[in-house]
C-alpha cells in the first residue's frame, strides 16, 4: 500500500485547507502581506480540488477514480454524488461520530475490527454505509482506555445532521445521505467533474 509521508500541515497549506478539517492543529489565519495572488491555470485549479479531496479522505488515485466513475453512473449531479460517496465511507463516519481524532486514525481503527455495522463486524475502511445503517463500537472495544480518551478528546466536535449519534452507547445511525451543505470545508466539486470530463 502506498503511504504519503508528507507532513499534514505542509500539505494543508499547499492545498489551501484548514488543518482542522484533518482533525489536527488549531485554526490559524494568515494574511498575504503583499496582496499579490499568482494566476493559476484552469487545469491547476481543477487538479488542486481533486488533490484536496483525495488528501482529506485519504484515498489514492485509482480508488478516487473508481469512486468518481460510480458517482457518474448514479442519478443526479456527478460532483454532488462524489461528495456523498466519500462522506459515506465507514472510516469517515467513524471520524464524524467522534470515535477517532483524525480520518487516518479512523481508518486504522476500522481495519483493526473495532466496529460493527448492523451487528456485523466490518474491517473495511471504504465500506459504504447506507440510510438506516447502525454503526456501533464493539463491546470488547468499549472497555479500552483508548476509546475513552478519544471520546473525551472529541467531545466538542460538531456532529453532522445526517448522523444520529448516541454518545452513551457509542453508536450512530445514518438518518439520510450527506449533501454538500453538511461538509465542514470548502470544495468546488464541479472543477473535479471538469477535470475528469476532458
Amino acid at each position: 500500500m502506498a503511504v504519503n509521508k508528507q507532513p499534514i500541515l505542509k500539505r494543508c497549506k499547499e492545498l489551501g485547507i484548514s488543518p482542522m478539517v484533518m482533525g489536527v492543529g488549531k485554526e490559524t489565519k494568515r494574511n498575504n502581506a503583499s496582496g499579490f495572488r499568482k494566476m493559476e491555470s484552469d487545469y491547476k485549479l481543477q487538479l488542486k480540488e481533486k488533490q484536496k479531496l483525495k488528501f482529506i479522505y485519504g484515498v489514492l488515485e485509482k480508488q478516487f477514480r473508481h469512486i468518481y466513475e460510480r458517482a457518474e453512473k448514479m442519478e443526479g449531479q456527478a460532483g454532488a454524488n462524489l461528495l456523498t460517496l466519500l462522506e459515506c465511507r465507514l472510516d469517515n463516519v467513524v471520524f464524524r461520530m467522534g470515535l477517532a481524532l483524525t480520518r487516518r486514525e479512523a481508518r486504522q481503527l476500522v481495519s483493526h475490527g473495532h466496529f460493527n455495522v448492523n451487528g456485523q463486524r466490518v474491517d473495511i475502511p471504504s465500506y459504504r454505509v447506507k440510510v438506516g445503517d447502525v454503526i456501533a463500537l464493539r463491546e470488547n472495544s468499549k472497555k479500552s482506555t483508548k476509546f475513552t480518551e478519544i471520546v473525551e478528546g472529541t467531545n466538542g466536535r460538531l456532529i453532522p445532521s445526517w448522523l444520529d449519534v448516541n454518545k452513551e452507547n457509542l453508536t450512530a445511525s445514518v438518518v439520510r445521505l450527506p449533501v454538500k451543505e453538511d461538509l465542514d470545508y470548502e470544495v468546488e466539486e464541479h472543477l473535479i467533474v471538469e477535470l475528469y470530463s476532458k
